[in-house]
């Protein structure tokens, strides 16, 4: 069984409406064969679902490509659906079936193409309005396809005789208004009636303009709509109708609508106004005076939708006599509710995050969003009420005005809105706790991915802060499918991007000002290069090169020397807990952070050169890369090992980046180890230093350390949140204070998805699963798990990959290891086991390797940790502490081996032992060990030697 499955154009099954001249392919497969290869591809292209006209036929081409296989045939015109199929050939000779047909469809390939005139409701004065637009057309006959194409500047819903469209939300999305705006394409074939049809639009604000971040939002001072409606008759046929001077505009039942303060709807102003009997003599024609200069492109990433429902899990009636819903969880969108009232029963619905530590209604962390819903009763049956032009973020819903003692239940659901994306990830395992931090750091994304990566998704922000989410990249692409989302958003930082090469700080723009920060305009190329390494997308790199190359030559001209940035200002380890309390910089020295950034974005701008193929820029900015390396550890970095600042960011960082080499960076792996152990497994990172903590630690050793960071309950912890009750991730450690007080008002979230950024550090390093650096994209696999019994002895993850589903399932009974992995087609894995695994078997037959590469298929591995290993890598003891020494842990090891592999009987193994690590490990400056914490060592060795001796 060879078979070809799950087609895409340019990632999407059915892909509605594009611009791209030469869109691409991508497939998985399946096979019943282990060690399964695609050795060639057969993709043919045609106008008709049959196949009788075809526009491309690759014929059989030997390859064993299966992603972002580029169009190559006949020029592809507007206005056109095309039909696709696929079949391969493997390494077993054999050929699939020919696939299912998928299809996508071109929209305008050029602006020109567009006959349609921007509608403009006249008389826009009040904040927060919004109009209803509309306009009747003759159908005289059958209708064999008819699509509409629109945008708007504002946000828009459209209607067609009587009812709503489409099930997006927030269209057009949030774009660089005076650079890009996206047009949605809708399929309306069996919307339209021969006779007289109505067309309709509701337009609000968005983000176009009224109230923002500080200050409002001014792309424009007018709302304005544009739309096409394409019908083809069945005689072939085509006829256009556009939005023009007969249209007209009037009030609907939408009062007002606020992205950040909510939505009021009076149901007793709703009308037919969208149907085609509706009269509109009171209607005002619009006016068509407006001539954007805004390109105009197709939408690239996934509609925001409903994507989910929650029911409330409670009432309460709060000490100060509020009727209070509780979801139980901290979620964004809206609620859809349900209700039988008097005309003209004004409801009022509020929205917060937490209750206050007395248990009421809390909104001062919201600022100045309002987040209120109002619906006054039409006062006629059952009414069912969602708000449209607005989102909020919360747990706890406040009703006022309902008519009922009490609130019942059932008569509210909480509805989920977020870009609807694929999940690609999971993560689960024994330990309950860890399963509720990986929820809370999916809900953030959820919350967060609206549109853009939002910062929080409550109070009056709301932004695409490049910090954020360059530091939850990582995590984000394992979590869900984030090419298309940050592709639409890279787009937007590449035309909001100065001309010096400056990046701003929120993307899309709407923050004024020139100050430039570390780690935050760094978006620019971490998360080109991310995307790359997760997806293999050249195309991503290419889009965005000038870009990249313009952040890092602004860098290069700030630098003394082009390489030390010698910052002053800047936002730091943002929220760090190691500074001036009154202060969120953190200590960290900001030159330290601004230095190591412009080392990593040069490191991956000449990665990037190399990629594509500019070979000069490659060479260049690798010798800068050099430069800013050598000069970064003599101006950072001590004789004897010290990295100037003292923070754990301050060697988090450089070790993350790789500015330190071989004994100079397993000195400084030490001491940031050395400074969580005397902190009481406490961190004190902030925003730049968290994302790298944990992965720093495991990868120089110190696995254990991390997982102990992970698992410690105590504040500041992500397990403190956890306990606390979280659902999502706070912004800061101490949004809540361990009394259960809350931080400043002003800047306390409960929903900020950075510190979520360590669930990348649990898919790499706990579960293993990874993509191999040298062939990016997943065509070449890591599975790497640290298993360690502390905290979690059996642990699940999955990732699904353009090729297909990998996945890392081990566990611990006793001694004993099972380690189950799945390989998809078309690929390879390389499988590393832990150094000290004994007795290895492979699907029950033993192997000695603890590395080994295998193709597709679903694989079974168990094995044997060693009792003294395990011991020494989880026990809290002296022992413990040892094995973090280098000298130290290598000797330990070495000699351990030998017992573990019966060539030492366990005395001689313990002189040797005794007798090396007096040697060697007395040394204080080396290890920090006295001799009398030597000797408690060597005693407790002992001890453990002479317990296991008889059973070996």
């Amino acid at each position: 069984m060879l078979k070809v499955s799950h087609l895409t154009c340019e990632y999407q099954q059915f892909l509605l409406g594009t611009d791209q001249t030469r869109p691409r392919f991508s497939w998985t497969s399946t096979s019943d064969k282990r060690n399964t290869k695609q050795c060639s591809y057969h993709i043919k292209v045609a106008t008709d679902p049959q196949f009788i006209n075809l526009v491309w036929d690759s014929e059989e081409i030997e390859n064993d490509q299966s992603v972002q296989i580029q169009y190559d045939g006949e020029p592809l015109q507007s206005f056109t659906r095309y039909y696709y199929k696929v079949r391969i050939s493997d390494n077993y000779n054999r050929y699939s079936d020919w696939s299912t047909s998928d299809w996508f469809e071109i929209a305008f390939l050029k602006e020109t193409e567009w006959t349609a005139k921007w509608v403009t409701p006249k008389y826009q004065q009040a904040p927060e309005e919004v109009f209803a637009l509309r306009n009747t057309i003759s159908l005289n006959k059958k209708i064999k396809s008819a699509r509409v194409y629109a945008t708007a500047l504002g946000i828009y819903q459209l209607h067609i005789n009587g009812s709503k469209l489409d099930d997006a939300l927030l269209t057009p999305g949030w774009t660089s208004y005076h650079h890009r705006l996206q047009y949605q394409t809708y399929d309306v074939t069996d919307k339209l009636v021969i006779g007289k049809n109505a067309l309709g639009i509701i337009l609000a604000e968005g983000w176009y303009k009224g109230m923002g971040f500080d200050q409002p939002y001014e792309y424009g001072k007018k709302l304005s709509a544009l739309l096409e409606l394409h019908v083809v008759y069945e005689d072939g046929m085509k006829e256009i109708f556009t939005t023009n001077e007969s249209w007209k505009s009037g009030k609907s039942a939408f009062v007002s609508a606020s992205i950040y303060n909510g939505e009021t709807y009076d149901a007793r102003l709703a009308t037919n106004w969208s149907e085609a009997n509706f009269n509109d003599e009171q209607w005002i024609p619009v006016d068509c005076a407006k001539e954007p200069s805004t390109k105009l492109v197709a939408q690239e990433n996934e509609p925001v939708k409903v994507t989910g429902k929650i029911k409330p899990i409670s009432y309460i009636l709060t000490p100060k006599g509020e009727k209070v819903l509780d979801m139980g969880q901290n979620m964004v969108g809206r609620i859809r509710m349900s209700v039988t009232a008097p005309e003209g029963t004004k409801i009022t619905l509020k929205h917060a995050e937490v209750l206050d530590q007395d248990g009421n209604f809390y909104t001062e962390n919201l600022r100045e969003a309002k987040q209120q819903v109002i619906y006054i009763a039409k006062g006629d049956g059952e009414e069912t009420y969602a708000p449209s032009f607005t989102f909020q973020g919360f747990r706890y819903l406040k009703v006022e005005g309902y008519p009922a003692k009490d609130l019942p239940l059932d008569q509210f659901v909480g509805e989920v809105i977020h870009s609807d994306m694929k999940q690609t990830g999971e993560f689960t395992t024994d330990n309950p706790m860890v399963n509720q931090l990986q929820h809370n750091i999916v809900w953030g994304q959820k919350g967060n991915f609206v549109d853009v990566p939002t910062d929080c998704p409550q109070r009056n922000e709301r932004l695409g802060w490049t910090g954020d989410a360059q530091v939850f990249i990582g995590t984000a692409l394992y979590n869900y499918q984030g090419l298309l989302f940050f592709k639409k958003w890279l787009s937007d930082l590449k035309v909001d991007q100065k001309p010096d090469g400056q990046v701003p700080f929120v993307i899309p723009n709407v923050l004024s000002g020139d100050t430039v920060s570390s780690g935050w305009n760094d978006a620019a190329t971490i998360i080109p290069w991310t995307l790359y390494q997760v997806y293999g997308d050249k195309s991503i790199l290419a889009e965005q090169y000038e870009s990249m190359k313009a952040w890092v030559e602004k860098v290069r001209s700030l630098a003394t020397n082009e390489t030390v940035w010698e910052a002053k200002i800047q936002f730091g380890d943002w929220l760090a807990l190691d500074g001036d309390p009154d202060s969120p910089i953190g200590a960290t020295p900001i030159p330290l952070i601004a230095t190591a950034f412009h080392a990593y974005s040069t490191e991956i701008l000449a990665k990037t050169a190399d990629v594509l193929g500019f070979e000069n820029d490659a060479e260049e900015y690798e010798l800068l890369y050099e430069r800013i390396v050598s000069d970064f550890q003599a101006e950072f970095t001590t004789p004897n090992g010290k990295i100037i600042g003292g923070t754990q960011t301050s060697y988090i960082i450089p070790l993350a980046f790789k500015l330190l080499q071989g004994d100079a960076a397993q000195k400084a792996a030490h001491e940031l180890h050395r400074m969580i152990v005397a902190n009481d497994y406490h961190l004190t990172t902030g925003f730049l230093g968290t994302p790298f903590l944990c992965s720093v630690l495991s990868q120089y050793g110190y696995h254990e350390t991390a997982l102990r960071l992970l698992l410690q309950e105590e504040y500041p912890s992500w397990m403190f949140e956890v306990k606390s009750g979280a659902t999502t991730i706070w912004e800061r450690w101490n949004s809540m204070n361990p009394d259960g007080s809350f931080n400043d008002a002003g800047m306390t979230s409960f929903n900020h998805y950075a510190y979520g950024a360590v669930a990348e550090w649990m898919y790499r390093s706990i579960a293993g699963i990874t993509f191999d650096e040298a062939v990016p994209g997943y065509k070449k696999i890591n599975i790497a798990p640290n298993i360690s019994p502390l905290g979690m002895k059996h642990v699940k993850a999955s990732y699904e990959t353009l090729y297909g589903p990998v996945s890392s399932e081990w566990k611990i009974e006793d001694r004993f290891v099972t380690l189950k992995v799945l390989i998809p087609v078309n690929t390879e894995a390389e499988i590393k086991l832990p150094p000290h695994s004994a007795n290895i078997t492979l699907d029950g037959d033993a192997i000695s390797d603890t590395k080994i590469t295998l193709g597709s298929g679903s694989y079974q591995f168990e094995f044997y940790i060693h009792q003294l290993k395990q011991k020494l890598m989880t026990e809290e003891s002296v022992i413990g502490e040892l094995i973090y020494y280098p000298k130290a842990k290598a000797l330990l090891e070495k000699n351990l081996t030998n017992f573990m592999h019966g060539e030492m009987p366990p005395q001689a193994a313990f002189q040797m032992i005794k007798g090396l690590t007096f040697r060697e490990c007395k040394v204080t400056p080396e290890t920090g060990l006295s001799v009398h914490q030597i000797d408690k060592i060597l005693l407790e060795i002992n001890e453990v030697i002479n317990s296991l001796g008889e059973e070996k």
